[in-house]
């Protein structure tokens, strides 16, 4: 062998000792840190529930008389919607209505309710109450096609037994005509 090549056999062994004695650089990926911004903006939106939480609780107040699921809660937050006289189909305004009721329902996917169905004092007693089962039904229906649990929600009807207003005129009936949802107790 010659000298050249012996020292080039060196030198190509030396490399490969260095190549192989040399670990790999490793990067260290950090996950980005949450910036105050953000935090400051989860932060709020935390407090925003929290206060939204309390003033749902706040806006319920124990109903006199128990609904058939147990003792009821009214709730400012929930609203009624009205029907056409002699009709219970839901129209376009009302269904807006019961998707803001659907909306607060999914925040507290733990609250059940009941919806009563009313009718106004004209017509018999048995087709009032039928009248008023298919009301609630019918906005029992729609929370249900809107993504509420059928199990959260019960239906009672109150037929011309319990007027909102107790006046004889049209004023008074449209009132009267309605699908009244209320909070169970848990």
């Amino acid at each position: 062998m010659t000298k050249k090549s012996f020292i080039i056999t060196i030198f190509i062994l030396c490399f490969g000792l260095i190549m192989i004695g040399c670990p790999k650089k490793t990067t260290v990926r950090e996950e980005p840190s949450v910036t105050k911004e953000e935090a400051a903006k989860a932060e709020a939106e935390r407090a925003k529930e929290t206060k939204a939480k309390e003033q749902f609780e706040k806006s319920l107040v124990a109903e006199k008389t128990p609904g058939i699921a147990g003792e009821v809660f009214e709730s400012s937050l929930l609203k009624d919607i009205h029907f056409d006289f002699d009709r219970y189909d839901l129209r376009p305004g009302d269904a807006s209505i019961l998707r803001e009721n659907a909306a607060l329902l999914k925040k507290y996917s733990n609250v059940k309710v009941q919806i009563e169905g009313h009718c106004d004092e004209r017509g018999t007693v048995e087709y009032n109450l039928a009248l008023g089962e298919r009301r609630a039904n019918s906005a029992k229906d729609y929370l249900i096609s809107l993504g509420i649990s059928q199990a959260r929600i019960s239906t009672i009807s109150y037929g011309k037994e319990k007027p909102l207003d107790p006046v004889h005129n049209e004023a008074a009936w449209a009132k009267n005509r309605r699908a009244h949802t209320v909070v169970t107790a848990k």
